[in-house]
């Protein structure tokens, strides 16, 4: 039931994007969505999506949903719809479906809004830019790790404003972790 959740999250978090943002390719799409999780991440210590995010070249990306975009097998696949513009580069996405706000806390919703109104006409090498700032998770996977290594949602407590303190956050962690395991079993 939680992973279902999570994924219409996920779902109406791109349909959301994609319906209220201009030039929402794959690749600003990708940023739209780690700005929504590291953001909401800093905020409560925990992600909107549940997606992981990986130190590409031009910054963080969600591996599997990159994958599942172009893959026309995947569940996403038929929500939203990946093809190539004729004579470019870009990658236009379409969904298939409306966007539905009940999977969406009041704050996660408020998170997602604001997210789409700041960056409504960025183009994509402009979020790429963006994700490339100093000190953001995405330079610090890199000069620690390198290229291709997944990043820490930890890290973002070191980048966003409205952060809470480590300790907290891992409190909370440990908390989701313990009910978690509780009710499994």
């Amino acid at each position: 039931m939680l992973i279902k959740h999570e994924n219409e999250k996920l779902i109406n978090a791109i349909i959301y994007f994609l319906q209220n943002t201009n030039q929402c390719g794959k690749t600003k799409l990708m940023k739209l969505l780690y700005l929504l999780d590291f953001e909401h991440f800093s905020q409560i210590g925990k992600s909107v999506t549940g997606l992981d995010y990986y130190a590409w070249e031009f910054g963080p990306v969600p591996e599997k949903l990159w994958r599942d975009l172009t893959d026309k097998k995947s569940k996403i696949s038929n929500i939203i719809v990946c093809f190539q513009e004729v004579s470019s580069k870009f990658q236009k996405l379409k969904a298939r479906k409306d966007f539905d706000s009940k999977y969406f806390s009041d704050r996660e919703f408020k998170l997602l809004k604001n997210i789409a109104y700041i960056y409504k006409d960025a183009r994509a090498d402009d979020m790429v830019k963006l994700s490339h700032l100093p000190f953001a998770p995405w330079d610090m996977t890199i000069k620690a790790k390198g290229e291709k290594q997944k990043i820490d949602y930890m890290l973002a407590l070191e980048s966003f404003k409205s952060s809470l303190p480590k300790e907290e956050v891992e409190e909370r962690i440990a908390d989701r972790h313990f009910i978690q395991t509780f009710f499994n079993g």
